[in-house]
């Protein structure tokens, strides 16, 4: 558990990829089976340790430590593992537990064993140990790496050997893979052959669009690329294979059952790409030319990071996917034919049965990029983020690969808001008031409009932390309330109605744009200007 522990703690205090990406090597290099199998499970989110609760460990805790002092060490530091793993008191040392030890002994244990096993391991390890301890089996190890990262590092491991192995192998064989990847391991060693995925519904990792800027047009020329909106929804990957029926987000994650409405569609043997939206089946506008009308981005999250949907949701939310691409047809890949090509195949399956719960993403004609900025431009409604540009001869890539697609995305509504609350964050920032809910006036109100924590710098989280600090009027556990006194520039996407908020009122993808020191809160927004955006 120790060498676990310090690759956790030296993770969250390296701030750069490469930097991460070799600690995690070093580490998968010279750790042995199957303790390094479990920590590629714990940095890829495939672990989970049902009777490993918050309040188990808050229980445990209030056992041996004043609940008072506790709490007051809770507000200061901001993270109950780390402030768990600073005032356990210290125990009878017994020899420390290593990771596989944990994991499997977890994994087995029934619900009146954990609190015995956690509090002996607590004893038996250092604070940095009780801290990773505490991260692993909450599930939130929280240290700057993807699960993509994550198995990059991995698949880095069979360079020396096998001449180099790409991630996107390495993800293509992980649906048929289980902790602790003991298979991985030898494949990526050269000692077994390629894990066979066999019939199961694999995941093929998506390509991606790089970020486009209006002065890189110039170097582009119109007539080799193809234009389609971006909608305003979730990427995902349909897999229907071999009897087979799964719904992948960009990451890899299975989602069907958030979505079975879409799953029971899937009456088909391909893999297609698309995006994931909500709205009801209408007939074509002949503007856009497809079947179902988008619903704002904030009804599809009723339905997102669920386990299960109600039947009532169901009705309320329904979902559909509007398609991209195809991948595969039947056994056939499609990867590596041009975008005309797979383009071409996708519109004639299409069209050949009834399709359920799926349309088609358009193609949009254009004679110049002009034209083309012309109708980006007016696509703040219905539900379109901007452009999608697709050379015409690009095969489907895995990853970001430099020119072949770009994402020509509107640019941001802007409004400014007063701070009301902030709260501490995770990791590096468990220090700092970096979590910001800011308002606009209604009447002579402040009615909380969003949440953000990035668009500053550290010199600047320094400066706001210190603001909050001195401007508190309420507390309440790790949030501060604070006098109407500081104004920020807020970016966002678009807004939307929304039950859940006072005010009435969500916005997308809020940031901090710029603080605005010299602003009177007196002069920020009104209400009435987001009721002006609303889409």
């Amino acid at each position: 558990m120790r060498r676990f522990a310090e690759l956790l703690d030296a993770l969250a205090f390296t701030p750069s990829r490469l930097g991460k990406l070799r600690l995690m090597r070093r580490y998968f290099e010279t750790t042995r089976d199957p303790d390094r199998g479990w920590a590629l499970a714990a940095l890829t989110g495939s672990l989970s340790f049902r009777e490993a609760k918050p309040a188990l460990i808050r229980g445990l805790v209030a056992e041996r430590i004043d609940p008072v002092l506790f709490e007051w060490s809770y507000d200061f530091v901001g993270d109950l593992a780390e402030t768990v793993s600073l005032v356990w008191p210290a125990g009878d040392r017994a020899a420390e537990p290593s990771l596989s030890a944990i994991v499997e002994r977890l994994g087995a244990a029934g619900r009146g064993e954990v609190p015995r096993l956690l509090a002996g391991w607590l004893d038996a390890l250092d604070a940095t140990g009780r801290w990773a301890l505490l991260k692993l089996i909450t599930g939130g190890l929280r240290v700057g790496v993807s699960a993509r990262l994550a198995k990059t590092a991995v698949a880095e491991l069979g360079d020396a050997r096998l001449g180099g192995v790409d991630v996107a192998e390495v993800e293509e064989v992980w649906h048929a893979l289980a902790p602790p990847y003991g298979a991985l391991f030898a494949w990526l060693s050269g000692d077994a052959p390629r894990p066979d995925p066999g019939q199961l519904p694999s995941f093929r990792p998506l390509m991606l669009a790089n970020p486009l800027e209006d002065v890189d047009l110039a170097s582009l020329d119109p007539a080799a690329y193809r234009a389609e909106w971006k909608w305003d929804g979730i990427r995902v990957q349909l897999v229907a294979r071999h009897g087979h029926r799964c719904l992948y987000s960009r990451t890899g994650d299975e989602i069907g059952k958030a979505f079975p409405d879409i799953c029971e569609a899937m009456e088909f043997d391909a893999v297609l790409d698309g995006e994931l939206l909500v709205g009801r089946q209408v007939e074509s506008d002949g503007l856009f030319d497809v079947r179902f009308q988008v619903a704002p981005f904030n009804d599809l999250q009723q339905r997102l990071n669920r386990k299960s949907v109600t039947a009532k949701q169901l009705a309320e939310f329904p979902a559909f996917v509007r398609l991209y691409d195809m991948l595969f047809e039947g056994d056939a890949d499609l990867r590596a034919l041009p975008f005309d090509a797979r383009r071409a195949r996708l519109e004639a399956w299409f069209q050949a049965a009834p399709r359920r719960r799926l349309d088609l993403s358009p193609l949009l004609a254009f004679g110049s990029w002009d034209d083309l900025a012309a109708k980006r431009d007016g696509a703040r409604s219905n539900a379109i983020e901007g452009l999608m540009l697709k050379r015409a001869d690009s095969a489907y890539v895995a990853g970001r690969p430099k020119g072949p697609w770009f994402k020509w995305k509107r640019g941001p509504l802007t409004i400014d808001c007063v701070l009301m609350y902030a709260q501490r964050g995770h990791g590096k920032r468990s220090s700092y008031y970096s979590d910001y809910t800011f308002g606009c006036w209604q009447a002579q109100e402040l009615v909380p409009v969003g949440k953000a924590y990035f668009g500053f710098t550290d010199a600047e989280l320094t400066e706001l932390d210190k603001w909050v600090r001195n401007h508190t009027t309420n507390r309440f556990g790790p949030v501060r309330e604070v006098e109407p006194g500081l104004v920020f520039e807020v970016a966002f996407d678009s807004v939307h109605r929304s039950s859940r908020h006072r005010s009435g009122l969500a916005l997308r993808f809020p940031r901090i744009s710029r603080i605005r020191w010299d602003k009177p809160p007196e002069e920020a927004d009104r209400l009435e200007t987001l009721e002006h955006m609303l889409v």
